[in-house]
């Protein structure tokens, strides 16, 4: 079984998030979701919040045995999957927008560390929703719930309280 790794900010894990993750564990891979913190986009979850949102919905979806939940350490993602004997990085693409982002990126993992990209184009149920718009629309009142697994609306609705 290979391992590879899912990384992003998951501020919400979303269905499409969901998605990706059952996709990339049929393939026969081991999943490592890497759970970071990115300074550009301002968060509503905290990363512990986000890490137990996620194992919650792993487990309730039968991936515990292939699926791990990890911090994204500060530097280079391909190091990071050097520490783990990662054989790529699994990436979403929503759109051509999606692919224009990530493209140069897995260009440079590969330049640096022959760390490959494997792209996973976005169920079209999904191909709507991302995290931000999902917290735009819950901040604005709107109804979130069809895009979010439970364990994450629920921390989201949770933060919201807080607030």
């Amino acid at each position: 079984m290979s391992t590879v790794v899912l990384p992003g900010s998951f501020d919400p894990f979303t269905l499409g998030h969901l998605d990706l993750t059952r996709r990339a564990v049929a393939l026969g891979h081991r999943v490592v979701i890497a759970v970071s913190h990115n300074p550009s986009k301002a968060g509503t979850l905290g990363l512990e919040a986000r890490k137990t949102a996620i194992a919650e919905t792993v487990e309730a979806d039968g991936m515990s045995g292939s699926v791990e939940i990890r911090t994204l350490p500060k530097g280079l993602l391909v190091d990071f999957c050097r520490e783990l004997g990662a054989d790529a990085v699994v990436r979403g693409l929503r759109s051509q927008l999606d692919l224009a982002y990530e493209e140069p990126m897995a260009r440079m993992n590969h330049h640096l560390a022959g760390v490959d990209t494997v792209f996973l184009l976005t169920d079209s149920a999904y191909s709507h929703i991302s995290s931000s718009l999902v917290r735009e629309v819950n901040a604005l009142g709107g109804d979130v719930s069809d895009m979010l697994p439970g364990p994450s609306l629920d921390a989201l609705r949770a933060a919201a309280d807080v607030s």
